[in-house]
């Protein structure tokens, strides 16, 4: 049977948490077309399933992802890549929140995933480059996600230099959340998706809009706009039940019975 070795992306869930698995170490996680195919079906299986509170995305072997892969992109037709914009835009505008388990290093388009994700933790031996000048091409798709995470500075010096630096480094311009040993990877990000399960659904894909949309309002529209929102909130279904739940001291009606949670959030 040839089925597992075209299965290139894995996915499982358990208490909440859809954890999709770039499972192509053969090629460094590489973005074929298969990979790809694979992606989109897998973020649609998460995205769909109502059970899915939390999407984790991670990798196998020493590489998360190393970007386009570069074989299937010779002879000069058309990219291969052409639904990659389609599933950064997934990611970004998923109202799950996104946690990027990176397994190790990442290059070029794969850090265009995970500048997608809302975090983005990494070993602290993890490195990290934007190559693609080096190739005689340009960080065109990706540059829609990670210039809105960069700072323009840095964003300039690695772009265009296509100089590799460290996590440390990728925490200080926006690129990371964390940067941990690899023994605390794990731990980490079970930190981040446990208190995530306590959100309310409906509260954090709002939240995750108001990151974004927020700083662009002028000041004055802000105000009346938040403020006719909070209202909302505290008077829906999902803010009384939420309220109740800490007046009685329990877990509200959306926390998944097998999270780990605990008491992280109170």
């Amino acid at each position: 049977m040839s089925e597992p070795q075209d299965v290139l992306v894995r996915r499982e869930q358990a208490g909440g948490v859809a954890t999709i698995t770039l499972d192509s170490p053969h090629n460094r996680n590489a973005l074929s077309s298969r990979l790809l195919r694979q992606l989109d079906d897998a973020l649609s299986w998460a995205l769909d399933d109502p059970a899915v509170r939390v999407i984790v995305l991670t990798g196998t072997g020493p590489v998360f992802c190393a970007g386009a892969d570069l074989k299937e992109q010779r002879g000069g037709g058309a990219p291969v890549t052409a639904s990659f914009p389609d599933i950064m835009s997934r990611i970004w505008e998923s109202p799950k929140p996104v946690v990027c388990r990176l397994n190790g290093t990442a290059r070029a388009g794969g850090l265009g995933l995970v500048a997608a994700c809302d975090f983005a933790v990494a070993p602290a031996t993890a490195s990290f480059a934007f190559t693609e000048v080096r190739l005689g091409v340009v960080p065109a798709m990706i540059a829609v996600t990670c210039l809105r995470r960069l700072e323009p500075r840095a964003a300039a010096e690695y772009f265009l230099t296509g100089e590799v630096f460290g996590a440390a480094r990728a925490v200080e311009i926006g690129l990371l959340t964390r940067a941990v040993p690899a023994d605390d990877l794990d731990a980490t990000v079970a930190h981040y998706t446990g208190m995530l399960l306590r959100g309310g659904p409906e509260a954090l894909a709002i939240t995750k809009r108001l990151v974004r949309e927020v700083p662009l309002l002028p000041v004055e529209e802000g105000f009346r706009a938040m403020a006719a929102l909070s209202a909302e909130r505290f008077t829906s279904e999902e803010g009384q039940e939420g309220i109740r739940a800490f007046a009685e001291k329990r877990p509200a009606a959306w926390v998944p019975s097998e999270s780990t949670a605990g008491d992280a959030g109170r």
